[in-house]
């Protein structure tokens, strides 16, 4: 009979076990959380503290999840913010909670593993009666696949939706090709915005794996906290995070660096597998006129082309990315709130939410960057 356990640490956990279960997404691969667990960007002092849901039968895992009990809704990217002042109003603790997540990263895929549905189902349920034994307001399962939504069906979890934006590679034979296939304003603005760059006379080198440089981490992760600083708030990672991943993931890691008579002015970061880009963190030492755009979407896009990878996933929010290419997709969270005064209220709140997620989703397929007849 399967056995489960909310682990403690991810530490511990046998590492080809679970990276089958997860089909090595490198987002939910056991080498990413050890990383962001031995660099203390989550664990004690963050608010994120590990409790990972391990399924075993006769000793082998079978089943799987990333827990985290969260004391706070920093790094999510599914807001609830709201959701605990209203708590908070009444009287009631909102945190800590359960979250099923990859923290800081609002990168779409599975959150519960099992070798077949009942597994996933149990994983499920033991997450629910977890927190109501301790007392907890509510479970969340952010950003997972669209595909996952029997395991909550008949239940009293609740759908969220949300909005991003991914761009695909269309089988393009080089950066142009796809240019070709945006209407003309957008092109052009493509354009300009390259030519900006090159005007400019940067230097741009993309870096993969083992071949980036402590000092090239060391300048990126500088750039990384001053994009934070501009907006005004923290960064969530450390910079040995950089250097434990690149060194445990080698083949997901690749830098984007622009120099400027050879010493570098900006860089991004970004995580791949063999179908999937995923854009991540960006940053400059001072601003230049459309770098921006030429290290967080041009580069990856020809990235993509370049070594046949399919999407090419540029994060939350960021109605931009609309005129680059990228086009909007739905996301999908869970949650289970357990006082029932509270979740008819939030079945409400999400109710007339989703009218307005569909309402934006229309208007942005009315502006789909890419040539039709009347668009050329």
């Amino acid at each position: 009979m399967a056995h489960i356990e909310f682990q403690s640490s991810f530490k511990n956990i046998n590492q080809k076990e679970w990276n089958d279960l997860t089909k090595s997404n490198p987002f939910l691969r056991l080498e990413f959380f050890q990383s962001l667990e031995g660099s203390n960007s989550i664990g004690e002092g963050t608010g994120w503290h590990p409790f990972p849901a391990t399924v075993t039968h006769e000793g082998k895992l079978v089943g799987a999840s990333p827990i985290f009990l969260k004391e706070h809704s920093y790094g999510e990217y599914v807001f609830d913010w709201s959701w605990a002042e209203a708590y908070q109003k009444y009287g009631e603790s909102y945190y800590p909670k359960i979250v099923s997540c990859i923290p800081f990263i609002p990168a779409t895929g599975p959150r519960v593993f099992g070798l077949d549905a009942s597994i996933k189902k149990n994983i499920v349920s033991q997450i629910e009666a977890l927190a109501y034994k301790n007392k907890m307001s509510s479970s969340h399962i952010l950003f997972c696949d669209e595909s996952e939504q029997n395991a909550y069906l008949d239940s009293k979890w609740l759908l969220r939706e949300g909005v991003q934006f991914k761009w695909f590679n269309k089988n393009y034979k080089n950066f142009e090709e796809f240019l070709s296939q945006l209407s003309h304003d957008k092109r052009k603005k493509i354009k300009q915005e390259r030519k900006k760059v090159q005007d400019l006379g940067l230097k741009i080198k993309q870096i993969k794996g083992l071949e980036i440089a402590e000092s090239d981490l060391d300048f990126f992760y500088a750039c990384y906290c001053n994009t934070y600083q501009e907006h005004h708030s923290h960064p969530y990672l450390t910079r040995n995070f950089f250097s434990l991943i690149r060194e445990s993931m080698p083949e997901n890691i690749l830098l984007i660096l622009a120099y400027e008579d050879d010493i570098p002015v900006a860089g991004s970061f970004f995580i791949y597998d063999d179908k999937n880009l995923y854009g991540r963190y960006w940053g400059s030492k001072s601003f230049y006129p459309g770098l921006h755009f030429e290290l967080s979407y041009y580069q990856g896009q020809e990235f993509c082309i370049e070594n046949e990878i399919a999407a090419f996933e540029g994060g939350a929010q960021g109605e931009h990315k609309l005129a680059r290419g990228f086009e909007p997709f739905n996301t999908f969270s869970f949650h289970r709130i357990f006082d029932e005064k509270f979740e008819h209220a939030i079945k409400d709140f999400l109710r007339r939410e989703k009218n307005g997620i569909d309402k934006y989703t229309n208007e942005l397929n009315e502006r789909a960057p890419y040539k039709t007849d009347f668009n050329l």
